[in-house]
């Protein structure tokens, strides 16, 4: 496990460091207003890959060592054009972003589905180094492509962003068809009854979960933007990057977490994977985010532009949430790989009852700071209820989660692989 978790790390790296310097740039030339554009456009563009991804998300995953592929792609790719034409027709309805951004949203969101689909059948394939490549490629152009265009004359607008985007996306997609196409010859899997049914349930339960947990994330975007405008939810979303930048390893050992688990027959080693996964997760999270805590905030206004002020507070709040949350990313992709995504969506519902009644209310008290206190109480309800079914089921004990001497020997024999 430990080689392809390297690998994750590495290229997640890479992508967090490319997405803070887009922002670095952004803030210093289009301003806090500008990266609450931005931020709107990236969670318009997130949400429609909920829809998608029910069909065409991480369930395929799952499915991919169990059913023809041929199969699984063929409503996936034709899920994911519906979804892009009625995200288009919604957002003329809706103004979730600002006008003229509906149809360049509703593009992105269709290049995003199309190579998801395709990275999620290399992680079903268990290539996580083609997926780590690829996903490393495009934070390379949508940070390249972004500079180029910012550059020139008159191009500091939220439009470079957009044709960033497009050129990322793009690229991703074709070279995850291509890496696709050139490992044809793989073992034959015989077709499987009710197939579809079984991918919309499958995606059902997760992007369930993943809908719920994206509001708890995001929710306040549109509260923050409602109350106290684009400016204040810029300079949040500078603060909640950074902070969900300490999910950098608790992602990507549980990416490799969810592929191993979903091929993985015996539960004792699904088990041993995931607290080695949790206990790796929440040190990681910890350290990282005591690092982003020891910074001054004039360091962060030096790097994000002179309008971003006030981030260290708000990370403050965002902290103990936010390990919580690295201890999710241990226990949701153990679910998933069981099939068990019930549990991830009901710790997410969980969560965004706290979030919509909390936030409610901390939000028009004490503005962005009640939005980080509100994402705190919200994460750490969702890992208590998935913390307490993953020991129900897996049979692990509370003094499990402890790093012991057996885990330091356990690291120090994967470090030797």
């Amino acid at each position: 496990m430990i080689r392809p978790a390297i690998g994750s790390v590495i290229a997640r790296a890479w992508t967090t460091l490319a997405n803070l310097l887009v922002v670095m740039v952004a803030g210093h030339l289009l301003g806090a207003s500008g990266l609450g554009t931005i931020s709107l456009v990236v969670l318009a563009i997130t949400l429609v890959q909920l829809l998608n991804n029910v069909v065409g998300g991480g369930a395929l995953v799952h499915l991919v060592p169990r059913a023809p592929l041929a199969a699984l792609l063929r409503p996936a790719y034709a899920w994911a054009l519906f979804t892009a034409l009625a995200a288009f027709a919604v957002l003329l309805l809706v103004p979730l972003v600002p006008r003229g951004l509906s149809g360049h949203v509703a593009a992105l969101a269709l290049l995003q589905s199309l190579y998801t689909i395709h990275l999620n059948v290399l992680l079903g394939r268990q290539r996580i180094a083609a997926y780590n490549r690829i996903t490393a490629l495009h934070g390379l152009v949508m940070l390249s492509v972004f500079v180029v265009l910012v550059r020139r004359p008159g191009g500091a607008t939220v439009g470079a962003y957009v044709q960033a985007c497009y050129a990322a996306f793009a690229t991703t997609l074709a070279l995850s068809a291509w890496a696709l196409a050139r490992r044809a010859s793989v073992p034959a899997v015989p077709a499987v009854d009710g197939l579809l049914r079984r991918m919309v349930l499958q995606g059902l339960h997760v992007q369930g979960a993943n809908a719920m947990q994206l509001l708890n994330y995001r929710f306040a975007y549109y509260l923050i933007e409602h109350y106290l405008g684009l400016a204040a939810l810029g300079v949040y979303s500078v603060a909640t990057q950074l902070a969900e930048g300490a999910w950098l390893v608790p992602r990507s050992l549980g990416m490799v977490l969810y592929s191993t688990v979903s091929n993985e027959p015996l539960a004792g080693r699904q088990r041993a994977l995931t607290l080695t996964t949790f206990k790796t997760s929440v040190l990681a999270a910890s350290g990282a985010l005591l690092l982003a805590l020891l910074l001054p905030d004039a360091v962060y206004a030096l790097l994000f532009g002179p309008e971003v002020r006030g981030v260290r507070p708000l990370l403050a709040c965002l902290a103990p949430g936010i390990v919580a949350m690295a201890a999710s990313q241990a226990y949701s992709h153990y679910f998933s790989g069981v099939g068990r995504n019930v549990h991830n969506t009901i710790g997410s519902a969980l969560g965004l009852v706290v979030t919509i009644g909390a936030g409610l209310l901390l939000v028009v008290a004490w503005g962005a700071m009640g939005a980080a206190l509100t994402a705190s109480l919200a994460y750490l309800v969702n890992a208590l209820y998935q913390g307490w079914r993953f020991m129900t089921i897996s049979g692990a004990r509370v003094q499990d989660h402890w790093p012991d001497r057996a885990d330091l020997d356990r690291l120090r024999r994967l470090l030797r692989l």
